[in-house]
């Protein structure tokens, strides 16, 4: 049934195969507007919430070009920016081949 569903709603989460990893704070609407989104894509991710934590939010910088704002999302290592530029790259049609992607390692 669920399957049905899905099919039907064009969520297709059994093909998502690329390593999704997001820098989050908890109450940021940003960051929860993007785990929305991929949830919806049926990504499964590595949530890193780094509220107050300023040793990861600097490990974060270092990963996403010195970008200090929440969130910072990563697909298969590569950085694709916040939650706008995720909903960017979904409005062009570029995110689902992005997911689908297999991780290198």
């Amino acid at each position: 049934m669920l399957n049905l569903l899905n099919s039907l709603l064009g969520r297709h989460p059994e093909r998502i195969k690329a390593r999704v990893e997001i820098y989050t704070w908890q109450t940021c609407p940003f960051c929860i507007r993007a785990k929305m989104l991929l949830w919806w894509k049926g990504a499964k991710y590595t949530d890193y919430k780094i509220d107050g934590d300023e040793a990861a939010r600097s490990i974060m910088a270092q990963r996403a070009n010195d970008s200090r704002t929440v969130p910072q999302i990563f697909i298969n290592n590569q950085h694709v920016g916040g939650c706008d530029e995720l909903y960017r790259l979904d409005a062009q049609g570029k995110l689902d081949p992005l997911l689908v992607q297999p991780s290198a390692g």
